[in-house]
């Protein structure tokens, strides 16, 4: 058994990912900028070290004795200016690579997104082949491409590995589906062109056995894909996952053209201004309720053996 460095360990997936890691027999360091933070990884079975991407000697320190690291941590979409989004998610994950390198840790997996290749168009049966849009208008995906492509150049020395699930959810969930809940209940949330367009989806679960899949059998310098493996209609799964809290779906539908203009007019404005949290509706939300995303996992199944371990049934059921 090895062991293995975490950052993110107290989030939604950095968190599954330890619990599997511990009960594998791992020994588990996990990164904690808070007590708080320390407390849940503590609590999951890992050994707490205190720091912060953005100390490079402090992450060196860290790091030292592993053999493997997951990095999970990132500043997810929200609120936050741009160059808030390429601090954390960019230069952190660049100290990160340097520190994993000269402490001489074998393999790194990073944990990215599908959002890597978006910028405003449906994205249909996509495949790793598609390029990486550090040009993005979104911040967090421009970050995240940004990222990603500074673990693949850093392959060599280090091996690293890249994991891009898409739409992250299950029991446990501390963001996508709380902040949903929250918008319908305060009536700001509406389906746009009615949400019925296609969109693979990927279980906590799921995404836990990617990363080791990756792990144990990725190729350096590769990315991958994991889903659930089937997609569904945005609405349907969006309709399910309220009604496992209790909450009925709205009705409300925003046409597509008004959508793109009010996601348009705020993101100037916001930016703009420098005003404080985000927009009424941002890029990344607009085209995460609107446009077709659907993924093509075969590399993941062909070259890493992965399966889908959890059914969107059994993830629902976990829910209620």
């Amino acid at each position: 058994m090895a062991t293995v460095f975490v950052t993110g360990g107290s989030g939604f997936v950095g968190s599954r990912l330890i619990t599997r890691l511990i009960k594998e027999g791992h020994s588990v360091r996990a990164l904690a900028r808070s007590d708080a933070a320390a407390g849940k990884v503590k609590d999951l079975g890992a050994l707490p070290v205190r720091g912060d991407l953005a100390d490079v000697a402090g992450l060196r320190a860290a790091v030292a004795g592993s053999e493997l690291a997951f990095h999970s941590a990132a500043r997810t979409a929200g609120p936050g200016t741009r160059e808030q989004f390429w601090a954390d998610n960019v230069d952190g994950t660049a100290n990160l690579v340097r520190a994993a390198r000269a402490a001489g840790v074998r393999r790194l997996v990073h944990v990215s997104t599908e959002a890597v290749v978006m910028n405003g168009r449906p994205l249909v049966n996509v495949d790793e082949s598609a390029p990486l849009r550090p040009d993005s208008r979104a911040p967090y995906v421009a970050s995240k491409a940004a990222a990603e492509q500074i673990v693949i150049d850093a392959n060599g020395s280090l091996e690293t590995v890249v994991v891009r699930p898409r739409f992250i959810w299950g029991a446990g969930d501390t963001s996508l589906l709380p902040v949903l809940v929250d918008m319908v209940n305060s009536g700001r949330f509406a389906w746009v062109g009615g949400g019925r367009h296609l969109t693979d989806t990927a279980h906590v679960d799921n995404v836990v056995e990617g990363l080791m899949l990756a792990a144990e059998r990725g190729r350096p310098g590769q990315t991958y894909f994991v889903t659930d493996g089937e997609p569904v209609a945005f609405r349907d799964i969006l309709t399910e996952l309220l009604a496992t809290q209790g909450v009925s779906a709205p009705t409300k539908s925003l046409p597509y053209g008004v959508a793109r203009t009010v996601a348009a007019v705020g993101e100037t404005l916001w930016r703009g201004l420098r005003l404080k949290g985000a927009p009424p509706l941002d890029y990344l939300s607009m085209w995460v309720t609107s446009l077709e995303c659907t993924i093509d996992i075969t590399k993941a199944r062909t070259e890493l053996g992965y399966q889908p371990i959890k059914t969107q049934k059994e993830g629902l059921a976990e829910l209620r």
